[in-house]
């Protein structure tokens, strides 16, 4: 067990350093804010967890404020994920609408919970933070532990019912990567679900003094921990798939940048004023746009430079290597001929599309190292 909730506190503030930086590069993106608030709240929350279940004071607060702190961490992060829902299903003005609605419930819910938590005589605060189901039912102080273990289990348990439901839904209607990140959400609220309604009737049921078995809370402890992972890990999918997908591009384009290389060089002694020139930024040196650029300027101006010296290739054995054709004209040109042959198609590609152009000047390339 003890496993397990160092590995939830290593992917949540993983996770959470992968939003922020995505939160920089996107800052108004309302579904990327909804994410990060769903993970800050998870990773915030995680060492006052800590410190409220060993009963250690943290920060200066004790026990029983650090659960307070906690539970309203992960209903801070129930609500960004209920936001994340509704800002990917509707248009930016209902869906602000409705954020702004769903907005009350957690208010009130958290206002009720620190009353609780303020009504909880000081006897009773480690106890409570620690092992609130080994107390008896009765007395006042019971009560305000009751009632705050029970509503901030009880708002978890309605956001990931609520979202469960959504996700599936819309799971239907997305694209392939959006679909996969819902249906792995969908997959950890299924197992969170059982595991919060477990928490709110042992919550209810030990108050009136008749508490659940041990193996049931136990499995929803199970239930608990694989499920806030694959929920997190469900909702950051999307996002991390089209970056991974940007960066396997990217790489695609450096190493087709360098592979061009001869090609470009040899053309570019004989046709530099075909050079597209741009003044650089100062982020191009820290942007990786820059690559992509660098790509697209490189291999528009092979294909120019091919067409310029085209005629003087059209002039050799083509039974010759493109390659040896090719340094034979570039020659011929520089020695000051002058040829009267047209333009002719060099490199071409078998398929349509500039990846396949691409392929073909990278071969052209490598045959002239």
């Amino acid at each position: 067990m003890e496993y397990l909730k160092e590995t939830q506190g290593i992917v949540a503030f993983s996770a959470l350093a992968v939003v922020l930086y995505l939160l920089v590069r996107r800052p108004r993106d309302p579904r990327l804010r909804s994410v990060t608030a769903l993970v800050a709240g998870w990773a915030i929350g995680y060492p006052f967890g800590r410190a409220a279940s060993a009963g250690r004071w943290l920060f200066g607060l004790d026990p029983m404020v650090c659960q307070l702190i906690q539970h309203s961490m992960l209903q801070v992060g129930v609500y960004g994920l209920i936001c994340f829902f509704i800002f990917s299903a509707l248009d930016d003005a209902r869906a602000k609408r409705q954020a702004l609605l769903q907005l009350a419930p957690l208010v009130l819910c958290i206002s009720i919970m620190t009353w609780a938590v303020l009504a909880i005589p000081d006897e009773l605060r480690v106890a409570a933070a620690r092992v609130p189901n080994s107390l008896g039912g009765g007395p006042t102080g019971i009560l305000a532990i009751t009632v705050f273990y029970a509503l901030g289990n009880g708002y978890l348990l309605y956001g990931f019912a609520t979202m469960f439901v959504w996700a599936r839904r819309y799971a239907r209607e997305a694209e392939p990567r959006l679909r996969r990140g819902l249906l792995i959400t969908s997959t950890g609220l299924a197992l969170l679900v059982p595991a919060d309604a477990i928490f709110v009737s042992s919550n209810i049921s030990r108050y009136f003094g008749e508490p659940l078995p041990r193996w049931l809370l136990t499995t929803a402890v199970w239930f608990l921990l694989p499920g806030v992972l694959l929920a997190v890990i469900g909702v950051i999918y999307p996002i991390a798939a089209m970056r991974f997908a940007a960066s396997r591009l990217w790489l695609r384009h450096l190493r087709a940048y360098h592979r061009l290389a001869p090609l470009w060089t040899l053309l570019h002694q004989s046709f530099p004023e075909d050079a597209l020139h741009r003044v650089p930024s100062r982020r191009d040196a820290f942007s990786l746009r820059g690559v992509h650029r660098r790509y697209y300027r490189r291999v528009i101006e092979c294909r120019d430079g091919l067409v310029r010296i085209s005629p003087y290739v059209a002039e050799t054995p083509e039974e010759l290597p493109l390659s040896e054709r090719l340094r034979t004209g570039l020659e011929t040109r520089r020695s000051g001929a002058v040829t009267m042959r047209l333009p002719i198609a060099l490199a071409i590609p078998e398929d349509d599309g500039m990846d396949a152009d691409v392929r073909e000047l990278e071969k052209l390339a490598v045959s002239l190292r």
